[in-house]
């Protein structure tokens, strides 16, 4: 099992229930050597990454994005758990620490 592909973000464990959904359905995105994500009102989007590839059960990525319409950029990691899921983090450089969950 990969990494690869769209996951639904599910949960922000910390956050409002409804923070994630407020723009959009919240999801992250890993294709090869790049990416892209978006909950609340961040999105992000990343290029290469370390562990990327079609046979990785984790990765962790440099990115780029808006908070609010504000440039940020950060740092953030995923790996895929026994029952399927996905769990990771987003970092905000200087900011938060954004734990998610994610479903396919």
């Amino acid at each position: 099992m990969s990494v690869l592909g769209k996951w639904r973000i599910v949960e922000l464990p910390g956050y409002e229930d409804d923070y994630a959904d407020m723009v959009e359905p919240a999801y992250i995105l890993f294709e090869n050597g790049r990416g892209e994500f978006a909950f609340g009102c961040v999105t992000g989007a990343f290029a290469g990454g370390a562990g990327h590839g079609s046979d990785r059960a984790a990765v962790a990525f440099d990115w780029n994005g808006n908070d609010e319409m504000d440039p940020v950029c950060g740092s953030g990691s995923a790996e895929l758990q026994a029952e399927g899921s996905l769990r990771g983090e987003i970092r905000v450089h200087r900011g938060d620490e954004i734990p998610f969950i994610a479903r396919r």
